[in-house]
């Protein structure tokens, strides 16, 4: 941080990266700004270990520092900060792990796309409760996460409407149409998440779209060409023309942070607050920061 997906969740590089200035309000054109990104040289980056683990999937840190990956067998392994892994999970059932999000503070969301199932683990990576969607959703959920008060939130890819569930009734709570806002367009909704008050939608046709806590519309970040994006203190995060971009989400400024391999290794890159994690075909590098 989704329905039988095209393409795995990993972040896709853009030809093009907007400037940090030209986030876009509601109903308005975004203004250009000549200011280039900075950028970081790759020496940030200090390799500390080695994750072999062939093809990993979607992946997602807590606040703690612990990683949550699926292999290729759909397991969720956990493993520590510094890539010592501690458990597996192995669902009794087959299935897709389109998502997880591991930020809330107890609790950890798998989403099943193929399944239309949400999954909750402990922080020792043990099942706590399962949801079918499909008992409480008229349509197919594209991307799931899970807010800060337990509730859920989904996009609707069937009515295009976010839809948050209190999973403990379970009922909905809240419903946001989308149509207004994307328009003619044709979407291509691909990641959710919640973070410091406001909801993220990625669409990897135009852009990211920004809520509040409540739903309500805010504005939309131009970042296209996206599968997925991460967040680290007051920054945003993703994979783009061969480096991890990183946009302020207050400020508006942005700084570019060259990668240690090759772009065209990297697959996915996650960033925490003492560690890194740069995931390639083969594994998972983990950096000290």
């Amino acid at each position: 941080m989704l329905l039988a997906l095209q393409a795995p969740l990993w972040c896709q590089a853009q030809t093009t990266v907007p400037t940090p200035a030209s986030v876009a309000p509601a109903g308005q054109s975004a203004a250009p700004v000549q200011a280039a990104p900075t950028k970081e040289p790759a020496a940030a980056w200090k390799l500390v270990s080695s994750i072999a683990l062939p093809k990993p999937g979607v992946a997602s840190l807590d606040r703690r520092g612990t990683l949550y990956v699926a292999d290729a067998q759909n397991n969720v392994r956990q493993y520590g900060p510094d890539g010592q892994q501690l458990n597996t999970y192995s669902p009794p059932l087959p299935g897709h792990v389109a998502q997880i999000e591991a930020w809330n503070t107890t609790k950890v969301l798998v989403f099943y796309d193929d399944r239309q199932e949400l999954l909750l683990l402990d922080r020792f990576a043990a099942p706590i409760s399962q949801l079918n969607l499909l008992d409480l959703l008229e349509g197919t959920a594209r991307a799931t996460t899970l807010s800060p008060n337990d509730r859920i939130w989904l996009l609707n890819e069937s009515d295009l409407t976010l839809r948050q569930f209190d999973p403990t009734q379970p009922r909905n709570t809240r419903n946001t149409p989308l149509d207004l806002l994307i328009g003619r367009s044709q979407p291509d909704f691909r990641f959710l998440r919640e973070y410091q008050n406001n909801l993220y939608l990625v669409d990897r046709v135009n852009g990211i779209y920004v809520f509040d806590n409540l739903g309500n519309y805010r504005k939309k970040l131009p970042f296209a060409g996206l599968t997925t994006i991460g967040f680290r203190g007051d920054e945003l995060y993703f994979l783009a023309d061969g480096a991890v971009q990183l946009f302020h989400l207050y400020n508006l400024t942005q700084r570019t942070l060259a990668l240690p391999l090759p772009a065209t290794e990297v697959k996915q890159v996650l960033l925490g607050e003492g560690y890194a994690y740069i995931f390639t075909s083969a594994g998972i590098q983990v950096y000290k920061l």
